[in-house]
């Protein structure tokens, strides 16, 4: 599990420092490691197998590696999660590795990127991943979730569409968004209505000092 961050002053990093913090490892717990092994991957081979651009190899930590880590403590500990359109593995591969007593299931249509996600989970050794090639709409009536996650994937009223069919019944829908997603919420309330869903939650993802907090929405599956 991963421990408590931050400090009485927050320190200042680059792109180099972040990861080998004590502070990011104090995060990240035993999943430390393998965060660290998927980052160096991402770094290698991100921009060259177009997982990421050029601008973002520097800011792998920051922007996309804590980013992405920031969703793990609303997760539950155990049972499944599902991360739909998962691309270069944000933050489906973040998860498992920092919570290995999870089944992780990433959901993605691209050919090219379910190899990466495969090269990546062997170079890893997760033994909690399963990869699916298709669109999340494909698998609907094929399995449920405690839990269904993502990443820029969709605005709020289209994500629902796509990912709560996914969720168990009592399980949740926990989605990595951008600042502005309050402006979301009313598009999305009939689609919300159908899952008997109430308003959604907006968090407060931090995991360092020094890092920008993420924003996350939290909604629970009614019926």
């Amino acid at each position: 599990m991963a421990g408590e961050a931050g400090s009485a002053e927050a320190e200042v990093f680059d792109g180099e420092t972040l990861g080998a913090s004590d502070a990011v490892k104090a995060y990240l717990g035993d999943g430390y490691d393998g965060v660290v092994r998927y980052g160096e991957l991402l770094r290698d081979q991100g921009e060259l197998r177009g997982l990421i651009g050029p601008r973002e190899v520097p800011r792998i930590w920051e922007r996309h590696i804590l980013n992405s880590a920031a969703v793990v403590p609303y997760l539950p500990q155990s049972g499944s999660v599902t991360d739909i359109g998962s691309g270069a593995g944000l933050p489906g591969i973040v998860i498992a590795a920092m919570r290995p007593q999870l089944q992780v299931i990433l959901v993605e249509p691209m050919e090219r990127r379910t190899t990466w996600l495969a090269e990546v989970v062997s170079e890893l050794g997760l033994p909690n991943v399963e990869i699916k090639r298709g669109r999340a709409e494909e698998y609907h009536g094929a399995f449920e979730a405690d839990a269904v996650t993502s990443r820029a994937v969709a605005a709020l009223s289209k994500l629902v569409r796509m990912s709560m069919p996914l969720v168990r019944v009592g399980g949740e829908l926990v989605i990595l968004k951008g600042r502005n997603v309050a402006q979301e919420v009313e598009p999305a309330r009939k689609v919300l209505r159908k899952y008997a869903v109430g308003d959604p939650e907006i968090l407060e993802g931090a995991t360092v000092d020094g890092v920008e907090t993420t924003t996350i929405v939290r909604v629970r599956r009614g019926k």
